[in-house]
């Protein structure tokens, strides 16, 4: 980074290529899918393999660490040389590891059918990321939430599926998952045929973009912050996606699909949440959502251990709702910091998400082997209150205005 940097002024440069985001946004989901289906069979793995909580979260680990080391290296080299066709690759990592995960008879093939879906995650997310962003036409925060959502409903689908097809059918019905991945390689095969398009027909457009230049120590401390509000967000969504269903069945006795069908119901409202931020985000402001997004899920977060099975049902989908509706601001803003590098940007931060939770997951386990489920919920239900560093963050919006004036 140079001693400035500068923040690029939101305009339409283009017309905003909605094919293209639809069809990214649709492999995120089938990418998430496959990757939440991992977590949404560990109650059945821990009954089969007689495994561990902190088994358990060592497999979110390797996943989501696999993800999170290798996504900022392949975002960054892309940056400089860019890989159309790497998408369709990563798809095909994700289809090896459910194949591995489907047939694995013992734990350490779990464990590389992980690693393998990590993989594919990370090679998919920067450059879908930047593709998001070259079709959005200046409205990055719209395409940053369409982008994502699909990730989400992605997530959200993940349980359902285990909880009516892989529960019943067993361990090897996960393969059959790996025709939707199949159709996720065909999309992507023709979205890195417009994304080669678009960069063999593309010049330097000779307008200057209105710009403001900050100081380096600023946006070091900007990215710091939104960093840590990252931590914090993931962590606490890391105790759901890992443990919730262990949490409901332990807390209220509820059977293993009921389980699942709980956490649709939160990982649902995380999609909704991610579909507004961007689009608010664009009217009002990053800083403004993640204000809102990261204090504003504070109170149910405290009140959550503490209340009945309703209630729970109720705190989880305004917690998902509330906390997801943060992340695509913290990417856009985080983007508009660190001018043309997007991809490595975007490497970072969906790295950065992916690899908190998987050592939060593994910790998490730990944590609960030795105190119980309850008390995991209690002490993340703090971690929102690191939202009070909001404060520290520049207002790009203001920022854009001042230099599109000046």
């Amino acid at each position: 980074m140079t001693e400035t940097s500068a923040i690029t002024a939101r305009h339409p440069a283009e017309t905003t290529v909605f094919a293209v985001i639809a069809a990214v946004s649709v492999c995120h989901l089938i990418n998430d899918v496959m990757q939440s289906l991992l977590a949404a069979v560990y109650p059945m793995l821990k009954r089969d393999y007689g495994l561990d909580f902190w088994q358990i979260g060592l497999l979110t680990m390797t996943f989501q660490g696999t993800a999170s080391l290798l996504q900022p290296m392949i975002g960054l080299y892309a940056d400089r040389r860019p890989l159309p066709y790497s998408l369709s690759v990563g798809m095909g990592s994700t289809i090896v590891g459910l194949m591995v995960l489907a047939f694995s008879s013992q734990y350490g093939m779990l464990v590389l059918g992980a690693a393998l879906i990590g993989l594919g995650s990370a090679i998919f997310h920067p450059e879908s990321s930047r593709v998001a962003r070259l079709a959005s036409g200046g409205r990055y925060g719209l395409a940053q939430s369409l982008f994502q959502v699909g990730g989400n409903f992605g997530s959200a689908i993940g349980p359902l599926l285990a909880a009516f097809i892989v529960v019943p059918r067993g361990q090897t019905s996960v393969a059959w998952f790996s025709v939707a991945a199949f159709l996720g390689m065909m999309i992507l095969w023709r979205v890195g045929r417009w994304y080669a398009r678009y960069h063999a027909g593309t010049v330097r457009r000779s307008g200057a973009i209105p710009s403001l230049t900050m100081p380096r120590r600023k946006v070091a401390i900007a990215l710091a912050v939104l960093a840590i509000l990252t931590f914090s967000k993931n962590i606490y969504m890391a105790s759901i996606s890992s443990f919730y269903t262990f949490y409901v069945i332990e807390k209220f006795g509820v059977s293993v699909q009921i389980s699942q069908v709980l956490l649709f119901v939160f990982l649902g409202a995380a999609a909704a949440g991610t579909i507004l931020g961007g689009p608010i985000g664009d009217r009002i402001g990053a800083k403004a959502v993640i204000w809102v997004s990261i204090l504003g899920a504070v109170p149910f977060t405290l009140a959550l251990p503490y209340v009945n099975l309703e209630w729970t049902i109720v705190l989880s989908a305004i917690i998902g709702l509330v906390l997801a509706s943060a992340f695509p601001a913290i990417v856009v803003m985080a983007q508009e910091l660190v001018p043309g590098r997007v991809g490595m940007v975007a490497g970072i931060f969906f790295g950065f998400a992916f690899g908190i939770a998987g050592i939060a997951a593994a910790l998490l386990g730990v944590l609960a082997d030795a105190r119980g489920i309850g008390y995991v919920y209690w002490i993340c239900s703090f971690l929102p209150l690191l939202g009070l560093l909001t404060v520290l963050l520049p207002d790009t919006r203001q920022a854009g205005r001042q230099a599109a004036a000046g």
